[in-house]
């Protein structure tokens, strides 16, 4: 797509790969625009179901590019707001309110802001030699893009707010316990390891997984009768779908369902 944002289509599956290995995929302006047309894109895209962010090279990415100029107050000071506002927030809304499956694949570390951003993603696998680190205090900042919200309700917050505090490196492995991380596999076969993965979600029924991130979703915020209204809501659509009658058919013939995302 640009020279800082590669973006592949395999089956139902896109990859969107961050392209500035030399930079470590440090994020700027002008990557934070590419993610937001090429995931614009994918979302309007109905061959799309499944959609895989990860980096190039050694990282998965570094965090924000703090050699990148940025914007000032009247006093001369570096002024952090407009950044947040202008990328991250929208970006962090983006991947949380995502219609279809997203996954973040830590081909390397994630540090800082590409932590968080990983963690609104749907799903988070890892090579084994990658971690995740909320770096934020060593430059002596607060958790953005979203941290403060994502990571205590993974976590919990006293774990949350200790891992914030010493900003210490958490590895692929220690990270699968934590339940920050879903699967970890050896660095060697990761990339085929993450197309396979990615390929069986892209099989699956696209409107039962969008409805069932929407019950999700709700569910940090509902009461238990809510949520069991929501849920009925819910089923009774997924149940009209044609993908329910394939579904009910390939069980009773004893073969693979054909999903049609419908």
């Amino acid at each position: 797509m640009t020279e800082v944002l590669k973006s592949t289509r395999e089956g139902g599956v896109a990859t969107l790969t961050i392209a500035r290995p030399d930079k470590l995929n440090a994020l700027t302006a002008q990557l934070h625009a590419a993610l937001r047309d090429a995931l614009a894109a994918c979302a309007q895209d109905e061959s799309v179901s499944v959609v895989v962010l990860t980096g190039e090279g050694r990282a998965f990415s570094s965090g924000q590019d703090l050699t990148e100029e940025l914007p000032r107050d009247a006093e001369g000071r570096i002024d952090l707001g407009p950044p947040l506002a202008r990328d991250y927030n929208p970006l962090i809304r983006t991947l949380v309110d995502y219609p279809k499956v997203t996954i973040a694949a830590l081909n390397g570390p994630a540090v800082g802001a590409s932590m968080n951003i990983a963690l609104a993603c749907d799903i988070v696998v890892a090579a084994r030699s990658a971690y995740l680190q909320e770096a934020f205090a060593r430059i002596a900042l607060v958790p953005d893009a979203g941290g403060t919200w994502l990571l205590p309700r993974i976590v919990g917050p006293k774990r949350a707010l200790a891992l914030m505090l010493t900003a210490e490196p958490v590895g692929a492995e220690d990270a699968r316990t934590l339940g920050l991380v879903h699967a970890v596999w050896d660095d060697a076969v990761f990339a085929e390891e993450t197309r396979a993965f990615a390929a069986r979600l892209a099989a699956g029924p696209a409107l039962a997984q969008r409805l069932t991130k929407q019950a999700l979703a709700r569910s940090l915020e509902n009461d238990l009768d809510a949520q069991l209204a929501l849920e009925a809501a819910l089923q009774r659509e997924a149940g009209f779908s044609a993908d329910f009658a394939e579904g009910i058919a390939a069980f009773r013939e004893k073969r693979a369902p054909r999903f049609q995302g419908r």
